[in-house]
């Protein structure tokens, strides 16, 4: 099994995992939350432990291992994307399994459980054309002031989606075209997001235009841009402008 099939194989089975879980009728609310994330982490860590055990490995869930700053090799899982979403029945949220190769995000799959979909870098979808307005994927509870202002300006319409994985799937789905994220995120937030994007040939960056840059010892990322190509540079643009 190749490490893309395995990424889309273990995202595909956490999915299910968590689906079962839900369905089950024992936890509801918070704590259908924190069973799922537990549930699915075991599943992905011990499954990637078995099958690449000379690998590093960074999850949201585990406690982190500095052992893997000195691999070259590190996968970076995020069990459930979107944990309130989860917890209330909905279906944006997402199951994140990615492979990076000195720190670039080169191998991975995220899973759209709710949707039953899987994305993955080594079988890329035909990419709908994009629409005639721009359409901007910003937090359903919260987006971020800078998202609204870049928006306000070129002229997108803003959707509110729950979770980074849903809103990144939302721009190779061809349901948006761009994902601007300034509140904050986690290395496990974006890995296999920008993996798969970057697979379908999206543009995937730091909101500065520069690269995003995987297994580092402080895994904070301050913000993230996904966006089909012919918007990289406006909206890279626009986002200077307000910092200016």
């Amino acid at each position: 099994m190749t490490d893309a099939e395995l990424a889309a194989h273990l995202a595909q089975v956490a999915g299910k995992i968590l689906i079962e879980v839900r369905t089950s009728g024992m936890f509801e609310g918070k704590a259908l939350g924190k069973a799922g994330d537990e549930t699915a982490n075991q599943f992905l860590c011990h499954a990637i432990r078995q099958q690449r055990p000379a690998d590093g490995l960074l999850s949201e869930e585990e406690k982190d291992d500095a052992a893997r700053l000195d691999k070259e090799r590190v996968w970076i899982v995020d069990p459930v994307d979107g944990t309130r979403e989860y917890g209330e029945s909905r279906s944006d949220w997402a199951v994140h399994v990615a492979l990076c190769v000195n720190g670039k995000p080169e191998t991975g799959a995220v899973a759209l459980p709710g949707l039953d979909t899987v994305l993955r870098t080594d079988a890329p979808i035909d990419v709908p054309a994009a629409a005639e307005r721009p359409r901007m994927v910003v937090s359903r509870t919260r987006p971020a002031k800078e998202a609204v202002s870049v928006a306000e300006t070129i002229g997108a319409e803003l959707v509110g989606m729950g979770s980074a994985g849903a809103k990144a799937m939302a721009v190779v789905r061809g349901e948006a075209e761009i994902y601007l994220h300034t509140g904050g995120q986690y290395e496990w937030d974006s890995a296999a997001p920008a993996a798969v994007a970057l697979a379908h040939g999206m543009h995937a960056s730091r909101i500065d235009g520069s690269p995003l840059t995987y297994n580092q010892a402080d895994t904070y990322m301050p913000d993230l841009l996904i966006c089909r190509p012919e918007w990289a540079e406006r909206v890279l643009a626009e986002v200077a402008k307000l910092g200016a």
